[in-house]
């Protein structure tokens, strides 16, 4: 292979992983954490780019990736698998969380805490040195391949004395917790992910650091990373940044007038309106 082909590979490899803006030692921890064969829990406010970051180290390691958003109704069919009918025969389909272990693959599992306690349980003989998923619908007991990885995440601001985890569950995980990037990080994000020139994403970082210093004011939700990547792709797209920013951000952080009012004044102060 000449010189040129090995850059166009390099390249090639570099556009299949998905952007994402280190914070910190996360990725070195995230690939020990796999090379050790050790689940991993990640804790973080919403859209602060905890599922970003674990598609970008699936796609970095080489790995499939199962993504499940935990709720109420989630069962551990829904996870391991269940007895389908087709073709007049009762069949066995895996579910996201048995096809990870099989292939040894990453499965995910976005604000665990949402899911029904005693669906978490079948995550237990995973978590820990057995690392074995027993199917009791068929009899079978799975070793996991040796690349499966176990990752599961949460926002701290909805756990309560109904929702948190168990200790006998997160002392089975290594764990990372993440927070908002800093004004240099977040700017860097915005431009690496809509193409928006560095001095829009100043704006919308600062508009966004206004906002957050209202949390448990006037509002509940703080304006995400995810949300100002949002303003920042619509403005890229040619879209006035004032109507952007009131789509992107006013209007989904809150259903108050005068809450809304007052966000609009910062968005109009900061682009000079």
């Amino acid at each position: 292979m000449n010189a040129l082909s090995a850059l166009k590979e390099v390249k090639q490899l570099a556009d299949a992983i998905p952007f994402y803006k280190q914070q910190g030692s996360e990725v070195d921890l995230f690939e020990r954490a796999w090379r050790n064969r050790l689940p991993l829990l990640i804790k973080g406010p919403t859209g602060c780019g905890k599922t970003r970051f674990v598609t970008h180290m699936a796609a970095r390691l080489g790995l499939p990736l199962y993504t499940v958003a935990c709720h109420d109704d989630l069962t551990a069919a829904d996870l391991v698998g269940r007895h389908l009918i087709g073709d007049g025969r009762t069949l066995w389909t895996d579910g996201p969380l048995t096809r990870a272990v099989r292939e040894g693959g990453i499965c995910y599992l976005d604000e665990v805490v949402e899911a029904r306690k005693d669906t978490t349980v079948v995550l237990h003989p995973l978590a820990d040195d057995r690392r074995i998923l027993p199917i009791d619908r068929t009899g079978e007991t799975i070793q996991a391949a040796p690349g499966f990885m176990l990752v599961v995440s949460y926002n701290p601001g909805y756990q309560n004395f109904l929702k948190g985890m168990k200790p006998s569950t997160r002392q089975r995980f290594v764990s990372l917790t993440f927070g908002f990037p800093d004004a240099a990080q977040e700017e860097a994000i915005l431009v690496g992910e809509s193409g928006v020139d560095m001095m829009v994403a100043k704006r919308l970082v600062s508009i966004a650091n206004a906002f957050r210093a209202l949390r448990d004011h006037d509002l509940e939700e703080v304006a995400s990373t995810r949300l100002l990547v949002y303003a920042a792709t619509l403005i890229r797209d040619g879209c006035d940044p004032l109507v952007a920013c009131r789509a992107a951000l006013v209007e989904t952080l809150t259903d108050d007038a005068d809450t809304a009012i007052a966000l609009q004044e910062v968005i109009d102060a900061t682009f000079g309106r």
